[in-house]
Order: C-alpha cells, then sequence, then structure tokens
C-alpha cells in the first residue's frame, strides 16, 4: 500500500466513476484500475462494488475512506513541514471558518497575514461548523473558526469572542424602529431574509421563534451570506445576523436583539494530537491579534461584541 494508491482509492470515492477519476488524476484508466486492484489485494478486500455507469463504497472501502484521507493529509503536512525549513517564506496554511466569520474576521486576517507572509500558501474553506470539525479530525484544515460546541474531543477550541446576534437592516430606508432594540415578538412581524437552512445561524433563530410560540414573515429564504446582506441592503427585508458582520458595512443599520438576547461564542478549533506547522502558528497568532481589535470595537459599539474568557 502507498500514497498513490490511497490518492486513485479517495478520488474515485470521490467522483463514483472510474474514467472521471482517471481524467482527473491525469491517468489512463487501466493504469488507475490496476492501482485500485493491487491495493484490493494488499489489504484482502473489495472497496469497490463496481456496477455498469457507477461504482459505490463497500464497507471495507467506507472504513477506509476516512483513514486514507487522514494519511494523504498527514503526508502532506509533512511535505509542508520540510519546505518551513527555510522559514516562514514557505508554506502553507488550512483555515476553515463559517460563512458568517468569512465575511468578517478571516477578510481581516488574511489580508494581514498576506501582507506580513507573502509566500505562504492560503487555502479557505468555507462550511457550518460541523462539517469543519469533521475536516479538521481527518486532518483536512489546520485551523478553524467555529461556533459548535460539538465534534470530535481530540480537537483544542480557544474560546476567541462572545457576540450578539444583532438584527439589521437598509440604511438607505426608514428605521425598522425608533428604539435601539427589538424584541423577538417584534422581529417576527418584519419581512425577514433568512438563511439557507445548513447554516449554524437560521438554526439558531429557528429554534427561538419555535421556544417562543413565533412564525416569522420570511420574504426570502435559502440564501448565502452575502447574498443576505445585499438583499438587506436592497430592502428586500431584515436580518438576523452576527454583530461581528455589519461593523464596516455602511449600508446597513443595526439594531440590538432582546427578549431573549441571542449570543454566540466563536472560537478557535485545532487537532490537539498534531502539532501546528510554523506557518499554522503564525496564522493562529494573527487570528488571536484580529480577534482583540474586534472585541475592542464591539465595546465601542455598546459591548455587542467581547473577548471570550
Amino acid at each position: 500500500m502507498n500514497l498513490e494508491q490511497l490518492k486513485s482509492f479517495t478520488e474515485v470515492a470521490r467522483q463514483g466513476h472510474f474514467t472521471r477519476a482517471a481524467e482527473s488524476l491525469h491517468l489512463a484508466q487501466p493504469s488507475l484500475s490496476r492501482q485500485i486492484a493491487t491495493l484490493e489485494q494488499d489489504l484482502g478486500a473489495e472497496l469497490f462494488h463496481r456496477a455498469r455507469g457507477h461504482i459505490s463504497l463497500t464497507a471495507a472501502g467506507e472504513a477506509l475512506l476516512p483513514l486514507a484521507r487522514r494519511m494523504l493529509a498527514d503526508a502532506d503536512t509533512v511535505r509542508h513541514e520540510m519546505a518551513e525549513l527555510s522559514g516562514l517564506r514557505k508554506g502553507r496554511v488550512r483555515l476553515g471558518a463559517t460563512p458568517s466569520l468569512c465575511t468578517s474576521i478571516v477578510t481581516e486576517v488574511v489580508s494581514s497575514f498576506h501582507a506580513a507572509h507573502p509566500g505562504i500558501d492560503l487555502h479557505i474553506t468555507e462550511s457550518g461548523s460541523r462539517g469543519l470539525i469533521a475536516e479538521l479530525a481527518e486532518g483536512s484544515l489546520d485551523l478553524a473558526l467555529v461556533t459548535s460546541t460539538e465534534g470530535a474531543v481530540s480537537l483544542d477550541r480557544t474560546p476567541l469572542l462572545t457576540e450578539e446576534l444583532v438584527v439589521v437592516s437598509s440604511a438607505a430606508h426608514p428605521p425598522v424602529t425608533n428604539r435601539r432594540s427589538l424584541t423577538l415578538a417584534q422581529l417576527a412581524e418584519l419581512p425577514q431574509v433568512a438563511f439557507a437552512e445548513s447554516y449554524d445561524l437560521r438554526a439558531v433563530t429557528d429554534a427561538a421563534f419555535r421556544e417562543a410560540g413565533l412564525t416569522p414573515d420570511i420574504v426570502l429564504e435559502g440564501a448565502e451570506m452575502d447574498a443576505v446582506l445585499r438583499f438587506v441592503e436592497r430592502g428586500v427585508g431584515v436580518a438576523v445576523v452576527p454583530a461581528m458582520v455589519p461593523l464596516d458595512r455602511p449600508g446597513l443599520r443595526t439594531v440590538r436583539l432582546v427578549e431573549p438576547q441571542l449570543r454566540r461564542t466563536v472560537s478557535l478549533a485545532q487537532r490537539s494530537d498534531v502539532t501546528l506547522a510554523r506557518a499554522a502558528v503564525a496564522m493562529r497568532e494573527a487570528i488571536l491579534r484580529v480577534a482583540d481589535d474586534y472585541a475592542s470595537r464591539g465595546r465601542s459599539r455598546d459591548r455587542v461584541v467581547t473577548r471570550a474568557g
């Protein structure tokens, strides 16, 4: 068993098709088939159910897939750590974050980090907390900014920020209220732009409305973060977002949400059984600095964003 065989196996599993996998790997299909056959012979188990036009994983293949991904990720990490012998002029960082954090804290982190270390390759993954935690556990990410406390126990989490969920509306339209805050009941009566159901934020707001016995007036749903903010700026409706999101968006007007007040904690997660490479350590330090800056700016706006811990 070798890394090339594992790479071929994971690509066939991803594509569900030998021909497409061979094209992706720039291999002749007979060569790819031989690699998979040799791997199956070495392991003593069939990895795929083969059917015309489509294949699927066997039970053995399902068991091997996360292990293969982790071995490939670890091998990639070794190569990049060796490249770091020349210092932070080379290297790679794989950072994951939820969509709301990608439009706020991650933008500033990446900007400052790239300016300081232009030779470091950056790869950003945008997903929900659950997906990011799974990718961390299997070695596909070095660091992740998450808002969920669920996930593998082998992860270390550093709480960064606690932020309120606030209501945003278009600054170009009349205010939705003359007060500095809205209750959940008042919010339910306003036209809302709702996120896709895969968003952590959508789950939090849906749960709050259910618990209060309220039915929100949703005029548009299923949008991604950037689209939601654009719809709000154009007056389609209001939206509930983390307090960091509108800090630098003059097209949005912010009102605090009360009764109940909804909060979330942003944490920086990493695998506890892996030592971060130098480039990832530098990224971690950059994230902590930006988190402190956001907390300082949040304090100047009625403490809607505060440093956790």
